[in-house]
């Protein structure tokens, strides 16, 4: 999967996920933007990727930010190859808990964020004539747990951004969302800690993967990268789950 002479961007690229994908996008060759709102994780993690990393701060729901840190990216490196939509924010709350606020925020980082990211990053790809966008999604655009009706509904809408964009900019550039199930990631331990009781929340969303446990986030970055590759050339538009299993087994007593 080399990439070499490539240049990757990754949104909350500092940690997490983001992390995960940037190390073995790295680990193959590539060059890789890291952009973040988190400064100082951003620019601690970038020094491990020497001179084919750079960290650049920006919030991606700025679109001046966004077009200044594309254009910052593309000059460094000399263009943009792959584009990883990872950046994301959680709100706990249902339909009719949640405030506009929250609903505006969350929309603005998982869904406004990433509009804006393809739309600075393609016209690069366009002037090469090749290019991939890879959205994270999630598995809860399938499955949904309790008390998050903004994420939920985030996660969806990425999947149609997947299609809309291997649709508008075929055959040259391709998109694919990766829907994750739990990763074991600061986002997650924050959300356990934020529980009554984060032992239990953490074991309960272990039991609900088949293989019990988590995922590590380098896992994620495997097939993200495998999809961006060479090798994976062959899958555009298509929502592909990453998730332990979750959805699969039906409740009820076994028929002995």
């Amino acid at each position: 999967m080399s990439f070499k002479g490539k240049t990757i961007v990754i949104t909350g690229g500092a940690k997490g996920i983001g992390a995960g994908c940037a190390e073995i996008f790295h680990r193959e060759d590539g060059q890789v933007v890291l952009l973040d709102v988190d400064g100082e994780a951003g620019a601690e993690f970038s020094k491990e990727l020497g001179d084919r990393g750079i960290f650049i701060k920006c919030d991606i729901s700025s679109e001046k930010e966004v077009e200044q840190a594309f254009d910052q990216a593309a000059t460094h490196f000399g263009g943009i190859d792959v584009l990883v939509n990872n950046a994301g924010i959680l709100h706990y709350a249902t339909v009719t808990e949640t405030s506009e606020k929250q609903w505006d925020s969350l929309m603005n980082v998982n869904l406004k964020g990433a509009f804006f990211c393809a739309k600075y990053a393609i016209p690069y790809m366009q002037q090469q004539e090749t290019g991939v966008v890879v959205n994270i999604s999630s598995v809860q655009a399938y499955v949904t747990q309790e008390n998050v009706a903004a994420y939920a509904t985030s996660k969806a809408a990425l999947i149609g951004l997947t299609r809309s964009i291997a649709v508008d900019y075929a055959p040259d550039i391709r998109s694919v969302a990766i829907c994750p199930g739990g990763v074991d990631t600061p986002l997650n331990k924050d959300a356990f800690k934020k529980s009554a009781d984060p032992v239990r929340a953490r074991q309960e969303t272990i039991d609900i993967h088949l293989v019990k446990r988590m995922a590590r986030q380098e896992e994620i970055g495997e097939l993200v990268a495998f999809v961006a590759s060479e090798k994976g050339s062959f899958i555009t538009g298509q929502p592909i789950r990453i998730d332990g299993g979750i959805g699969l087994k039906a409740a009820g007593s076994k028929n002995d």
